[in-house]
């Protein structure tokens, strides 16, 4: 995977903490050019300044969330080098509440959040890749994406949706030349059980047991990385909960009796 990514443009989501950030300075490690994007302008500007090269990383703020303004978000995106060779779709939120117990309102962020704002990212930039004739869309899912876990029923949800579209998406762009990857881990030791939404819709602002005991940020990176450079369609990175993807596909009944006794955690 040696410089795999030297000299190629790339635009990551949800830059500001966790998988990004870890995947901001992986990929700069190999010389390509950034542009990173999430909410926190400050949180972004911490970022490059602890990346090699941070001349070659360009922030544009970015809330996916507000649809109106990706079209030209994405402009500036495409502007910095003139193209775009991947886009990382890495922006997303948790939650941590019974489905029963969780207003409305949560739902439809997380679904605005983890899904549309996926979507208006990635159809704001189809364009240009298949002008191109090129390019690489990378969505980082989860592995609830194959599974319903109590507690997390907007987050499965959202996630589930996200495999039905760039699954969907994979096959319309195959004669365009563009791969459609999509990265499914585990638990990962980063923040966003803590920033995981309750079902009033106030944060979460705990860590996980289940959380802390996940692959680091960069552990999970060097394994993604390698995906994406073989232009993967899929691939799970998972410690015990790959287990569930499994039981949830082949004996589906042994899997609901488990979850029935699932707990936060």
């Amino acid at each position: 995977m040696t410089n795999s990514f030297k000299d190629k443009v790339i635009w990551i989501t949800g830059a500001s903490s966790g998988i990004g950030e870890a995947m901001t300075y992986a990929f700069a490690e190999q010389d390509a050019y950034l542009v990173i994007s999430s909410r926190k302008e400050a949180e972004l500007q911490r970022v490059k300044a602890n990346c090699k090269s941070p001349d070659r990383i360009k922030i544009i703020p970015c809330d996916v969330a507000k649809f109106d303004t990706i079209p030209g978000i994405a402009e500036q995106a495409i502007a910095y080098k003139g193209h775009l060779d991947i886009l990382i779709n890495n922006a997303g939120i948790s939650q941590r509440a019974q489905a029963a117990e969780t207003i409305f309102e949560v739902d439809q962020k997380i679904m605005n959040v983890n899904y549309l704002g996926t979507v208006a990212i990635t159809k704001a930039v189809i364009p240009h890749l298949k002008a191109r004739k090129a390019g690489q869309i990378v969505v980082i899912s989860s592995v609830l994406g194959k599974m319903g876990v109590p507690f997390r029923s907007a987050y499965c949800a959202s996630k589930h949706a996200l495999h039905g579209f760039f699954d969907a998406l994979r096959a319309e762009l195959y004669r365009d030349n563009i791969d459609v990857t999509m990265i499914c881990p585990g638990y990962v030791k980063t923040n966003v059980t803590i920033n995981a939404l309750t079902g009033d819709g106030t944060p979460n602002n705990e860590m996980a047991p289940s959380t802390a005991a996940g692959y680091s940020p960069e552990a999970f990176v060097r394994k993604a990385l390698k995906a994406i450079a073989q232009k993967k369609k899929g691939a799970y990175f998972a410690k015990k909960e790959l287990a569930g993807v499994y039981l949830n596909r082949f004996v589906p009944l042994v899997f609901f009796r488990m979850m029935r006794k699932f707990k936060l955690s």
